[in-house]
């Protein structure tokens, strides 16, 4: 069985510090020096852009501090209450197939909410993990729960998945979120569902093996960040 080291950091951390943990870690992965990480944690209000960011997709330009990063992606908030996940694998370990690993990480969120009893879905036209709100004009109404914004570098990933258990959900009004403009947002606590991230952080950490030990075997260990 393969090791995959499982961070949980309490508190906010700095974006800036965990891009460059998170870069110093890819580097021991590709050098064989470190086993790879999922890493749990939240950051104070800030937005980032990713690597398709439209200028015009930032609303509010001086709210919260703004963040380009090297991930795939427009324009996203992260802020607390709100579970980010970055994960640092080395998908040599289980297939080199970069829509495969999307996939997985679509299929591992909507597991997820499902213990929550959330009918969440992915969606062909759009990127994220949605919920069904209603239906307008016979058309169903969606709301996003789950951002996906992953980067791949020689085969190493970085950067991965967010999940909105009870951010202040006013604050994605400072951009287009993803570069949608006709979905809101939502999260567990506006669904009335259990908001106790040490409970979400348990289902995370079974669903993650049930949908990515089937691609090769693997045991997760707890590590300090």
């Amino acid at each position: 069985m393969r090791e995959v080291a499982w961070t949980v950091s309490s508190g906010l951390t700095n974006y800036s510090d965990s891009l460059k943990q998170m870069k110093k870690r890819v580097e021991l992965i590709q050098s064989g020096k470190a086993i790879e990480q999922i890493w749990l944690l939240q950051h104070p209000p800030l937005y980032t852009a990713g690597t398709s960011a439209k200028v015009d997709d930032l609303i509010i330009r001086d709210r919260f501090p703004v963040f380009e990063t090297g991930r795939g992606g427009q324009y996203t908030y992260h802020g607390p209450g709100q579970r980010v996940i970055y994960l640092m694998l080395d998908l040599q370990n289980y297939r080199r197939d970069v829509r495969m690993y999307i996939s997985l990480l679509e299929r591992w969120l909507i597991n997820t909410l499902s213990h929550l009893d959330v009918n969440a879905t992915r969606m062909d036209d759009r990127v994220g993990i949605w919920v069904p709100i209603g239906h307008v004009s016979d058309k169903t109404k969606y709301e996003k729960i789950g951002a996906i914004g992953v980067r791949i570098r020689r085969w190493i990933t970085s950067h991965g998945v967010s999940l909105n258990i009870s951010p202040n959900l006013e604050h994605f009004s400072g951009i287009v979120p993803c570069g949608i403009n006709d979905s809101g947002v939502t999260s567990l606590e506006k669904l009335r569902r259990e908001t106790d991230i040490a409970q979400i952080d348990n289902l995370l950490k079974t669903e993650f093996l049930n949908v990515f030990r089937s691609q090769n075997g693997l045991v997760l260990v707890e590590e300090t960040c």
